[in-house]
């Protein structure tokens, strides 16, 4: 909501960031499901990506009881984790929202206004 809210949205990361795909990293890509047949939808956000050899998981507490995490509007994540990269962000995010029940996902896409990317050979700077 505050990205969305702002005028202008800068990204600063180093060079280690820097991927050809999203995903495929290990790190989770988060989706937000409503609680009522999360199961179905962990389903088909699997399958959306089988292509990429996605694994689908529900995100747990952490605790150790096996209890689903909840977000602060009373819904889980289910957590995407890709072994080979997304190529197409925009159409994989279109994907994902076009399902029922999905609230929202973690892609972020076409958000920021400028992106600081710092290297060994200094800083450069992209912007929209």
């Amino acid at each position: 909501m505050v990205e969305a809210a702002s005028s202008s949205f800068i990204v600063v990361a180093d060079d280690s960031k820097l991927v050809s795909g999203l995903g495929g990293s290990g790190l989770a890509m988060p989706v937000e499901v409503v609680q009522f047949c999360w199961k179905y939808n962990l389903v088909r956000l699997q399958g959306l990506f089988k292509e990429l050899d996605c694994e689908a998981k529900l995100r747990l507490v952490g605790d150790g009881s096996e209890k689903p995490y909840v977000t602060d509007n009373g819904n889980y994540i289910v957590d995407l984790y890709f072994k080979n990269p997304i190529k197409d962000g925009f159409g994989a995010g279109k994907e994902i929202s076009a399902l029922e029940g999905v609230v929202e996902h973690g892609l972020f896409l076409g958000m920021a206004t400028s992106v600081i990317i710092a290297g060994k050979t200094g800083i450069e700077v992209m912007t929209k």
